[in-house]
C-alpha cells in the first residue's frame, strides 16, 4: 500500500463524555463516528495505511463493565463497517493479542478481514489487546540468532496477525496527553508527533489537515544532517 503511514493514539472518550455528564460509553460511541471521519478523509490526503490504538493490553485492567461494553462496541463497529469497507476500498486488518477476546469478537475480526482483503485505496488497522512491548517479546522469542532489522520488523507484523507494514511517518495522540503508551514502539522509531488537546470524539478532518500540514512543514533526517543549500558555508 502506497501512501503515509499515520498512527492514532483515539484518546479522550471516556473524558468526552464525562465532561458532559454522560457516561464514558457515549463517548466511545462518538470516537467511533470520528474514525469514520478520518478513514473516509485518509486516502485524499495521501495517506496509504492508518494504524490506530483501540483497546491496549493494560486497558483489561479497567472496570469489567467497561471493558464488556467495549468488546460489544468493537464487535458491531466492525459489523457495519463491512460492506462499507468493501465498497471504499478499505481494507481492515486487526492487529495485537486474540487470545483474551471474547470468541464472537475474533470471528467478527476473521469475518471482515476476510471480506475486505482486496482493498487497496487504505490499510486500516485497528489494536485491539495490542501492546508494542509484548510484540517486540514475541518476536525476540522466535528470532533467529542473526536476524537483522528488515527480518526482526517481518516477525513483529507475524506475531501481530498481519503482513509486512511500512514504518510510521506520523503518530497523532488527541486528548491532551504527550507518551507514545506502549503504541508501535519499533514502527514509530522515527515518526514524527503530533499531540493535540482535541479529545478524539471532536477530532475531525480540520485536525487531521493540521497534523498533516504540521508534518509536511518538518524535516526528517533519521539520524543523519539536514543537507546544507547549494553555495551556504
Amino acid at each position: 500500500m502506497t501512501g503515509l503511514h499515520v498512527a492514532v493514539i483515539m484518546d479522550g472518550n471516556g473524558r468526552w463524555g464525562t465532561a458532559r455528564g454522560l457516561p464514558r460509553a457515549a463517548g466511545h460511541r462518538e470516537g467511533a463516528r470520528a474514525l469514520r471521519r478520518v478513514v473516509e478523509a485518509a486516502p485524499s490526503r495521501g495517506i496509504g495505511t492508518l494504524t490506530v490504538y483501540a483497546f491496549s493490553g493494560d486497558n483489561w485492567s479497567r472496570p469489567a463493565e467497561e471493558v464488556a461494553w467495549l468488546m460489544r462496541l468493537f464487535r458491531r463497529y466492525l459489523r457495519s463497517e463491512r460492506d462499507e469497507s468493501v465498497r471504499a476500498g478499505v481494507r481492515l486488518n486487526v492487529i495485537g493479542r486474540r487470545d483474551r477476546l471474547p470468541d464472537a469478537l475474533r470471528r467478527q475480526i476473521q469475518s471482515v478481514e476476510q471480506a475486505t482483503l482486496a482493498g487497496d485505496r487504505l490499510w486500516l488497522r485497528v489494536a485491539m489487546d495490542y501492546s508494542g512491548r509484548d510484540a517486540i517479546l514475541r518476536a525476540a522469542q522466535i528470532a533467529p540468532p542473526d536476524v537483522d532489522r528488515e527480518r526482526f520488523a517481518r516477525l513483529l507484523t507475524l506475531v501481530d496477525h498481519g503482513p509486512p507494514v511500512p514504518p510510521v511517518d506520523l503518530l497523532i495522540r488527541s486528548g491532551g496527553e504527550r507518551r507514545l503508551s506502549d503504541f508501535l514502539l519499533w514502527e514509530a522509531a522515527y515518526a514524527e508527533l503530533h499531540f493535540t488537546s482535541t479529545l478524539w470524539p471532536d477530532f475531525g478532518t480540520e485536525d487531521l489537515d493540521a497534523a498533516l500540514a504540521d508534518f509536511r512543514g518538518r524535516q526528517r533526517r533519521f539520524g543523519g544532517l539536514v543537507p546544507q543549500q547549494a553555495g551556504a558555508a
